[in-house]
């Protein structure tokens, strides 16, 4: 392949690892915001790892909607043995959720052996025809464990029957990381095409120093 196709390869990687960290960190894949009781209710965030809340309270006056004060995050780990019993019956959910961070930190990993692999393989011209497989393959691994996270999230949103997640919605980290994971295999597809294309001697993906093989 040539160096331009690593280099774009090795751009488009970087801002899919750099989206699956965003979604990763953020702590909105699920939104609860609660139910007004009292001029005041209570917004909780959940992260992969962390659960933020903080209380919005309504102070009537003149006006219909009266005056709205925000009081700051207030962020644990999330999930937690004790408060949210993951010793007793929550146990299914908590080992669960546990599973979506640590799919989701897994895929990171992947994701920067991909760009560490395009940086040494572009070196030489013969680390240039064979690198391309295992980027293809390490970007794949990078899809495959955010789609997990993902898929783990999802199903838990829809069929937990945690009290907590009563009045959940889908959070933007939700839509960041399936936008991550389309993204990288589109990626994979892109490599294996013009890794292919660059074998089979097309000059558009190997350059003018083209590998022909040696008719028997």
């Amino acid at each position: 392949m040539r160096k331009t196709s690593y280099a774009v390869t090795f751009l488009l990687v970087l801002v899919t690892l750099t989206l699956n960290i965003l979604a990763t960190n953020r702590t909105d894949w699920l939104i609860d915001k609660g139910r007004e009781f009292l001029y005041s209710r209570t917004i909780v965030h959940y992260g992969l790892m962390t659960r933020c809340e903080r209380q919005v309270i309504r102070i009537p006056d003149q006006s219909d909607d009266g005056q709205v004060l925000y009081t700051a995050f207030k962020c644990r780990d999330f999930p937690k043995s004790v408060s949210d019993r993951c010793d007793k019956e929550n146990r299914l959910f908590c080992a669960e959720w546990t599973s979506a961070g640590y799919s989701a930190h897994i895929g990171i990993g992947f994701g920067g052996m991909a760009l560490f692999a395009l940086l040494i393989g572009v070196s030489t011209h013969s680390r240039r025809r064979r690198v391309w497989k295992a980027v293809a393959g390490l970007v794949t691994l990078n899809a495959l464990f955010s789609m997990i996270a993902f898929i783990i999230v999802t199903d838990l949103f829809r069929t937990s029957h945690l009290p907590d997640f009563a009045y959940t919605r889908l959070g933007p980290a939700w839509y960041i990381n399936m936008l991550s994971w389309v993204f990288s295999f589109l990626i994979v597809f892109g490599v294996i095409w013009t890794g292919k294309a660059a074998d089979q001697g097309h000059k558009w993906a190997a350059g003018n120093r083209a590998y022909t093989r040696i008719a028997e």
